[in-house]
């Protein structure tokens, strides 16, 4: 089963959002990785890393995040894992309460990490137009 990392700036979200996922897919393993360390209002990006080992499995890892400076503690967290597990986590630009209910969903049925991926950015796209 595909795990679910949550990033957002404050601790509160990140919780509510698989709060809300937990309801429809209670079975998937998701982890916050919100706020700082200190519990203050940004992010971290050895929180996410730890994030990303707990519910790594073979299947792989999506992550989702809220804001830029999010994205960039993300990318610089999968840089730091070893080659193979790298190929097997991506993370998406995904309205976040959306995304992680989506996301689980899809990760409860079976779907793997493309699979859940594609539609991520279906989500996405549909909200733009």
């Amino acid at each position: 089963m595909v795990g679910i990392v949550v990033i957002s700036h404050s601790s509160k979200i990140a919780e509510g959002a698989i709060e809300l996922a937990k309801e429809m897919a209670p079975s998937v393993v998701m982890v916050s990785a919100g706020g700082t360390s200190d519990k203050r209002i940004g992010t971290d990006m050895e929180k996410i890393l730890e994030g990303i080992n707990e519910v790594y499995s073979e299947d792989g890892v999506i992550v989702l995040f809220d804001l830029g400076s999010a994205l960039m503690n993300a990318q610089m967290a999968v840089e730091l894992l070893d080659e193979e597990m790298q190929k097997k986590v991506i993370i998406v630009d995904a309205a976040l309460v959306e995304g992680t209910v989506v996301a689980a969903v899809q990760s409860s049925i079976g779907s793997d990490l493309l699979e859940i991926e594609k539609s991520l950015q279906s989500i996405s796209l549909n909200k733009m137009q």
